[in-house]
């Protein structure tokens, strides 16, 4: 594995990682969060430049370090770019104290048997090779839960496991993320059915081997525990999965040795048209909600 202090900092450091990957299919709803409507651009090149100057405005701002902030997520193109004169990933580890990770995943399929598995991934293998030499520490691919089906649960897992062992293979460390819906109608179930066939999956790993987990805030407090205290696995984080911040930050706060790695429930009262300093302090009151969920337990 690459980095021992980015290892150690992720292992052991209180804090949490923020989620700065919105992708093509998200990025426009992200932007009109922000404040920039639809018929302001043209094309994805415009999107993607606009979407790229409000993720350097967030790590660029005083509040967004390693103290509180231990990594950020990343989307591919936003990988490729530069802050302040930088590459984003060397910005963030060096100037920052953050680290960085990549966002692999190419969206989901249709969903079939109550589950949305990832479409392929093309070109793995030289993205974690790129991602490697840029200093990108780990990857993180998100399918979703629907239903609770044991089937589709269990082909959702089968795929995440398959494409984490690629990507350790690639010398990266993997965030599986298998999202539950919120509006999944029997989630209090699907969570279990989710949780047992992970435990398959982490028993099943080999010795010396851990990946990371990205998971919906569970209904039953401390529910994912056998996961967090697995010798497989190195640290388990929550996403926001569409509850306000108060609402995700009041549930996360109830999970012992579970951190945030937040997206919407980050950035959602940020504004294009605020000021340095009305946006920078919004931000650092984010910061510090979703940092004391994260860390100060109930």
């Amino acid at each position: 594995m690459a980095n021992e202090k980015m290892l150690a900092q992720i292992s052991e450091k209180a804090g949490f990682i923020a989620a700065l990957d919105q992708s093509g299919g998200s990025t426009p709803g992200a932007l009109r969060q922000y404040g920039i409507p639809d018929d302001a651009y043209n094309g994805d090149a415009e999107m993607f430049k606009l979407i790229h100057e409000m993720r350097v405005r967030i790590i660029t701002a005083p509040a967004f370090t390693g103290e509180k902030v231990i990594a950020a997520i990343l989307f591919e193109a936003t990988m490729d770019g530069q802050a302040q004169g930088k590459p984003v990933p060397s910005f963030l580890w060096k100037d920052r104290g953050v680290v960085p990770f990549l966002k692999v995943d190419k969206g989901l399929e249709a969903e079939s048997d109550g589950v949305r598995l990832m479409k392929p991934i093309p070109g793995l293998d030289a993205l974690l090779a790129r991602a490697g030499k840029l200093g990108i520490f780990g990857t993180k691919m998100r399918s979703v839960i629907e239903q609770n089906s044991p089937a589709g649960i269990a082909a959702v897992v089968k795929q995440q496991f398959e494409y984490g062992a690629q990507i350790d293979a690639g010398g990266l460390m993997p965030i599986l993320e298998p999202e539950v819906s919120i509006k999944t109608p029997d989630k209090a179930g699907a969570e279990k059915t989710l949780r047992d066939e992970i435990l398959k999956g982490l028993d099943a790993l080999p010795a010396g081997k851990q990946v990371m987990l990205k998971l919906t805030i569970p209904d039953v407090a401390d529910f994912y525990k056998p996961l967090i205290d697995h010798p497989r696995v190195l640290r388990v984080v929550a996403l926001s999965g569409g509850y306000t911040r108060t609402e995700a930050c009041k549930l996360l706060a109830k999970n012992h040795g579970m951190i945030a790695s937040f997206s919407r429930a980050l950035i959602n009262d940020l504004k294009k048209s605020m000021s340095d300093s009305e946006f920078n302090a919004k931000l650092s009151e984010a910061i510090d909600e979703i940092y004391d969920a994260s860390a100060l337990k109930v």
